[in-house]
Protein backbone atom coordinates (compact mmCIF):
# COMPACT_ATOMS: atom_id res chain seq x y z
CA UNK A 1 0.00 0.00 0.00
CA UNK A 2 2.94 2.22 -0.28
CA UNK A 3 3.42 4.71 3.46
CA UNK A 4 2.18 2.94 6.11
CA UNK A 5 -1.72 3.59 6.01
CA UNK A 6 -2.82 5.49 9.38
CA UNK A 7 -4.80 2.22 10.65
CA UNK A 8 -6.60 4.26 13.31
CA UNK A 9 -8.31 6.64 10.78
CA UNK A 10 -9.84 4.42 8.72
CA UNK A 11 -11.25 2.22 11.86
CA UNK A 12 -12.83 5.17 12.76
CA UNK A 13 -14.23 5.81 9.01
CA UNK A 14 -15.43 2.28 8.81
CA UNK A 15 -16.87 1.76 11.86
CA UNK A 16 -18.50 4.57 11.53
CA UNK A 17 -19.66 3.50 7.91
CA UNK A 18 -21.09 0.45 9.94
CA UNK A 19 -23.02 2.58 12.39
CA UNK A 20 -24.45 4.33 9.37
CA UNK A 21 -25.88 1.18 7.36
CA UNK A 22 -27.39 -0.67 10.92
CA UNK A 23 -29.11 2.94 11.52
CA UNK A 24 -30.48 2.61 8.02
CA UNK A 25 -31.14 -1.01 7.33
CA UNK A 26 -34.03 -3.77 8.17
CA UNK A 27 -32.39 -5.95 10.79
CA UNK A 28 -33.94 -9.07 9.61
CA UNK A 29 -32.22 -8.70 6.18
CA UNK A 30 -30.62 -11.86 5.38
CA UNK A 31 -27.09 -11.89 4.59
CA UNK A 32 -26.02 -14.24 1.80
CA UNK A 33 -22.68 -13.63 2.45
CA UNK A 34 -22.62 -15.16 6.40
CA UNK A 35 -25.09 -18.36 5.47
CA UNK A 36 -27.87 -18.26 8.23
CA UNK A 37 -27.52 -14.82 9.43
CA UNK A 38 -29.61 -11.22 9.45
CA UNK A 39 -28.10 -8.04 9.85
CA UNK A 40 -28.68 -8.59 13.12
CA UNK A 41 -26.34 -11.32 13.89
CA UNK A 42 -23.58 -9.49 11.84
CA UNK A 43 -24.11 -6.60 13.89
CA UNK A 44 -23.64 -8.39 16.86
CA UNK A 45 -20.85 -10.21 15.52
CA UNK A 46 -19.10 -7.31 14.85
CA UNK A 47 -19.42 -5.53 18.01
CA UNK A 48 -18.30 -8.32 19.86
CA UNK A 49 -15.23 -8.55 17.93
CA UNK A 50 -15.04 -5.14 18.69
CA UNK A 51 -15.16 -5.96 22.42
CA UNK A 52 -12.85 -8.73 22.09
CA UNK A 53 -9.96 -6.59 20.56
CA UNK A 54 -9.87 -4.12 23.00
CA UNK A 55 -10.44 -6.53 25.97
CA UNK A 56 -6.58 -8.09 24.06
CA UNK A 57 -5.13 -5.19 24.32
CA UNK A 58 -6.19 -3.42 27.81
CA UNK A 59 -5.68 -7.32 29.54
CA UNK A 60 -3.63 -8.53 27.30
CA UNK A 61 -5.94 -12.15 26.84
CA UNK A 62 -8.70 -13.46 24.38
CA UNK A 63 -10.87 -14.41 27.49
CA UNK A 64 -13.90 -12.20 27.34
CA UNK A 65 -17.59 -13.34 27.02
CA UNK A 66 -18.34 -9.68 24.94
CA UNK A 67 -21.62 -8.11 26.40
CA UNK A 68 -25.21 -8.25 24.32
CA UNK A 69 -26.94 -5.56 23.22
CA UNK A 70 -29.78 -4.51 25.52
CA UNK A 71 -32.46 -5.01 22.67
CA UNK A 72 -32.99 -6.23 19.40
CA UNK A 73 -34.00 -3.34 17.69
CA UNK A 74 -32.77 -1.02 15.36
CA UNK A 75 -32.21 1.81 17.48
CA UNK A 76 -30.32 -0.65 20.40
CA UNK A 77 -28.33 -2.47 17.80
CA UNK A 78 -26.55 1.20 16.56
CA UNK A 79 -26.56 2.36 19.82
CA UNK A 80 -25.05 -0.40 21.37
CA UNK A 81 -22.39 -0.98 18.08
CA UNK A 82 -21.70 2.46 18.41
CA UNK A 83 -20.36 2.65 21.58
CA UNK A 84 -18.47 -0.23 21.45
CA UNK A 85 -16.98 0.61 18.34
CA UNK A 86 -16.25 3.94 19.81
CA UNK A 87 -14.50 2.00 22.67
CA UNK A 88 -12.79 0.59 21.01
CA UNK A 89 -10.95 3.45 18.70
CA UNK A 90 -10.09 4.70 22.24
CA UNK A 91 -8.18 1.86 23.34
CA UNK A 92 -6.28 1.87 20.19
CA UNK A 93 -5.76 5.58 20.08
CA UNK A 94 -4.63 5.78 23.79
CA UNK A 95 -2.15 2.62 23.47
CA UNK A 96 1.11 2.94 22.17
CA UNK A 97 1.22 1.06 18.90
CA UNK A 98 4.43 -1.35 20.84
CA UNK A 99 2.72 -1.66 23.96
CA UNK A 100 2.23 -5.46 24.48
CA UNK A 101 -0.91 -7.10 23.57
CA UNK A 102 -2.62 -10.43 23.41
CA UNK A 103 -2.75 -10.97 19.42
CA UNK A 104 -3.44 -13.90 16.30
CA UNK A 105 0.02 -13.92 15.75
CA UNK A 106 2.79 -14.68 18.59
CA UNK A 107 5.54 -13.11 15.91
CA UNK A 108 3.24 -9.06 16.54
CA UNK A 109 1.99 -9.24 20.45
CA UNK A 110 1.17 -5.75 20.50
CA UNK A 111 -1.71 -3.09 19.94
CA UNK A 112 -0.63 -2.34 16.81
CA UNK A 113 -1.84 -5.75 15.46
CA UNK A 114 -5.36 -4.94 16.38
CA UNK A 115 -5.44 -1.41 14.28
CA UNK A 116 -4.60 -3.54 11.15
CA UNK A 117 -6.91 -6.34 12.01
CA UNK A 118 -9.89 -4.37 13.40
CA UNK A 119 -9.67 -2.38 10.20
CA UNK A 120 -9.92 -5.36 8.00
CA UNK A 121 -12.31 -6.98 9.67
CA UNK A 122 -15.08 -3.99 9.96
CA UNK A 123 -14.11 -3.22 6.04
CA UNK A 124 -14.95 -7.05 5.45
CA UNK A 125 -17.81 -6.70 7.45
CA UNK A 126 -19.32 -3.53 5.82
CA UNK A 127 -19.29 -5.20 2.29
CA UNK A 128 -21.45 -8.19 4.01
CA UNK A 129 -23.75 -5.68 4.90
CA UNK A 130 -24.02 -3.62 1.97
CA UNK A 131 -24.20 -7.04 -0.23
CA UNK A 132 -27.04 -7.28 1.95
CA UNK A 133 -28.83 -4.71 1.53
CA UNK A 134 -28.37 -5.14 -2.51
CA UNK A 135 -25.74 -2.52 -2.54
CA UNK A 136 -21.94 -2.50 -4.54
CA UNK A 137 -19.46 -0.19 -3.19
CA UNK A 138 -15.93 -1.45 -3.34
CA UNK A 139 -13.19 -2.07 -1.69
CA UNK A 140 -10.20 0.46 -2.44
CA UNK A 141 -7.79 -1.82 -4.07
CA UNK A 142 -4.41 -1.54 -2.12
CA UNK A 143 -6.45 -1.70 1.28
CA UNK A 144 -8.00 -5.11 -0.44
CA UNK A 145 -4.28 -6.06 -1.33
CA UNK A 146 -3.07 -5.38 2.09
CA UNK A 147 -5.89 -7.73 3.81
CA UNK A 148 -4.79 -10.53 0.90
CA UNK A 149 -1.07 -10.42 2.59
CA UNK A 150 -2.47 -10.20 6.04
CA UNK A 151 -4.16 -13.64 4.91
CA UNK A 152 -1.25 -14.82 3.59
CA UNK A 153 1.27 -13.92 6.47
CA UNK A 154 -1.55 -14.71 9.71
CA UNK A 155 -4.99 -15.71 9.01
CA UNK A 156 -3.80 -18.38 6.92
CA UNK A 157 -0.73 -19.73 8.93
CA UNK A 158 -2.91 -20.03 11.81
CA UNK A 159 -5.71 -21.68 10.47
CA UNK A 160 -2.89 -24.35 9.75
CA UNK A 161 -1.78 -23.93 13.34
CA UNK A 162 -4.77 -24.45 15.29
CA UNK A 163 -5.07 -27.87 12.53
CA UNK A 164 -8.45 -26.18 11.23
CA UNK A 165 -6.83 -26.72 7.54
CA UNK A 166 -4.58 -29.16 6.52
CA UNK A 167 -1.48 -27.18 4.40
CA UNK A 168 -2.11 -27.06 0.78
CA UNK A 169 -1.31 -29.18 -1.40
CA UNK A 170 0.13 -26.91 -3.44
CA UNK A 171 0.78 -23.15 -3.75
CA UNK A 172 -1.41 -20.16 -4.80
CA UNK A 173 0.06 -17.66 -6.20
CA UNK A 174 -2.02 -14.64 -6.16
CA UNK A 175 -1.66 -11.49 -9.03
CA UNK A 176 -3.69 -8.58 -8.40
CA UNK A 177 -4.08 -6.84 -11.73
CA UNK A 178 -5.42 -3.65 -10.09
CA UNK A 179 -2.39 -2.85 -7.82
CA UNK A 180 1.22 -3.78 -7.68
CA UNK A 181 1.17 -6.79 -5.69
CA UNK A 182 1.53 -10.81 -5.83
CA UNK A 183 1.55 -13.22 -2.65
CA UNK A 184 2.05 -16.98 -2.50
CA UNK A 185 -0.04 -19.26 -0.02
CA UNK A 186 1.66 -22.63 0.74
CA UNK A 187 4.05 -24.56 -1.09
CA UNK A 188 4.65 -26.95 -3.75
CA UNK A 189 3.12 -26.79 -7.64
CA UNK A 190 2.23 -23.33 -8.08
CA UNK A 191 -1.37 -22.38 -9.51
CA UNK A 192 -1.52 -18.88 -10.59
CA UNK A 193 -4.68 -16.84 -10.01
CA UNK A 194 -4.82 -13.45 -11.28
CA UNK A 195 -7.50 -10.63 -10.47
CA UNK A 196 -8.94 -7.59 -8.70
CA UNK A 197 -7.58 -7.35 -5.59
CA UNK A 198 -10.98 -6.90 -3.83
CA UNK A 199 -11.74 -10.11 -5.90
CA UNK A 200 -9.09 -11.81 -4.59
CA UNK A 201 -9.44 -10.90 -1.06
CA UNK A 202 -13.33 -11.97 -1.37
CA UNK A 203 -12.14 -15.18 -2.41
CA UNK A 204 -9.58 -15.76 0.31
CA UNK A 205 -12.67 -14.79 2.83
CA UNK A 206 -15.25 -17.37 0.98
CA UNK A 207 -17.16 -14.19 -0.72
CA UNK A 208 -17.07 -14.69 -3.40
CA UNK A 209 -18.05 -17.29 -6.11
CA UNK A 210 -14.89 -18.99 -6.99
CA UNK A 211 -16.90 -21.04 -10.11
CA UNK A 212 -17.24 -17.42 -11.63
CA UNK A 213 -13.97 -16.15 -10.81
CA UNK A 214 -11.65 -18.92 -10.70
CA UNK A 215 -11.02 -21.41 -14.00
CA UNK A 216 -8.41 -23.47 -12.62
CA UNK A 217 -9.62 -26.39 -10.80
CA UNK A 218 -6.87 -26.92 -8.88
CA UNK A 219 -7.12 -23.62 -7.89
CA UNK A 220 -10.82 -24.07 -7.00
CA UNK A 221 -10.32 -26.88 -4.85
CA UNK A 222 -7.35 -25.26 -3.09
CA UNK A 223 -9.20 -21.92 -1.74
CA UNK A 224 -12.52 -24.10 -1.02
CA UNK A 225 -11.14 -24.93 2.09
CA UNK A 226 -11.07 -22.86 5.45
CA UNK A 227 -7.98 -20.88 4.62
CA UNK A 228 -9.96 -18.33 6.47
CA UNK A 229 -12.48 -19.08 9.46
Amino acid sequence: MGEAPDWLALLAIHTERFGDIVRDAEVDAPVPSCPGWSLRDLVVHLGGVHQWAAHAVLDGNPHLRPEPPAGTGRHELTTWYRRHASHLVEVLTSTAADAPAWTLDDRHPTAAFWRRRQVHETVMHVWDADHALGQRRPIDPPLAWDGVLEVRDVIYPRQVRLGRVQPLARSVHLVATDVSGDAVLGDGEVVVLQGGAEVLLRLLWHRADLGVHVSDPHARTLLSGAITP
